[in-house]
């Protein structure tokens, strides 16, 4: 089956692109638009691009906690396709090749990344620190550019 480039250079099958650009056009429509993107998440759950595409669709419609539990869906699907602990906490630099951006550990350190700014916006700072903190040690050269959250979170703390 012939995948195309989605969101943070993973492939989607040619349908569930469709779904995803359909749910990108009719974003101010939230009903639907979150229809679409719960089914291409459906249709194929091992598309990470489906993760980001709903997480982000929540955060932007200010919808934090329903992002969160998709980032969180996310990194476990990303952690069974790369072979290693969904549990963040548990992670070293040997859990995984963490320098690759071609592979499920990018979009999870990416989605790491997403879930440090979430619970920073919902009023965790102490877990997003935590998680910030991980994300250092995992991607020391900021592949992600978690950089930015951290030093928000330093001017929020």
């Amino acid at each position: 089956m012939m995948r195309r480039p989605c969101a943070i250079g993973f492939a989607a099958p040619p349908e569930i692109d469709a779904k995803l650009r359909e749910a990108a056009a009719c974003y101010d429509d939230t009903e639907r638009a979150e229809e679409l993107l719960w089914t291409a998440l459906k249709a194929d759950p091992q598309c990470l691009g489906s993760y980001f595409s709903l997480y982000k669709f929540y955060f932007y419609k200010r919808m934090l906690n329903e992002a969160e539990g998709v980032a969180l869906l996310g990194l476990g699907t990303a952690a069974r396709l790369g072979g290693f602990d969904p549990d963040w906490k548990k992670l070293d630099a040997r859990s995984a090749d963490w320098k690759r951006v071609d592979a499920p550990q990018h979009f999870f350190l990416f989605t790491l990344k997403a879930l440090a700014f979430m619970r920073l916006r919902l009023g965790y700072a102490k877990e997003s620190h935590a998680i910030l903190a991980k994300l250092q040690e995992l991607d020391p050269h900021d592949s992600v550019g978690a950089s930015v959250i951290r030093d928000l979170a330093a001017v929020n703390h």
